[in-house]
């Protein structure tokens, strides 16, 4: 969960990169978990995870950098099917 102040509520993101020490910066890089589906490229569909209220999906267009000290607490974990997906809707996105 983060607090990304624009919003003035908290928010469930997917971490998928935390700072290491030897990082020139503090940041982990994050995307954020939506239950407004669309269907849409660049949402990965993850269902209703046990930890999550509603059902849900990553929206890798939401791709960004946060102080990782505003990470507030871990909800859950993301099974390695599901999180192949989003690393896959990543590279789509980004065409890599």
């Amino acid at each position: 969960m983060v607090d990304f102040g624009f919003t003035a509520k908290e928010r469930p993101v997917l971490v998928l990169a935390f700072p290491k020490p030897h990082d020139a910066r503090s940041l982990a890089v994050v995307v954020p978990l939506t239950s407004q589906l669309r269907g849409l490229r660049g949402e990965v569909d993850i269902g209703k995870p046990k930890w999550l209220p509603k059902y849900s999906a990553v929206n890798v267009q939401g791709l960004s950098s946060i102080e990782h000290n505003a990470l507030q607490r871990k909800l859950g974990k993301l099974p390695p099917e599901q999180l192949n997906a989003v690393k896959d809707a990543i590279r789509d996105l980004l065409d890599l």
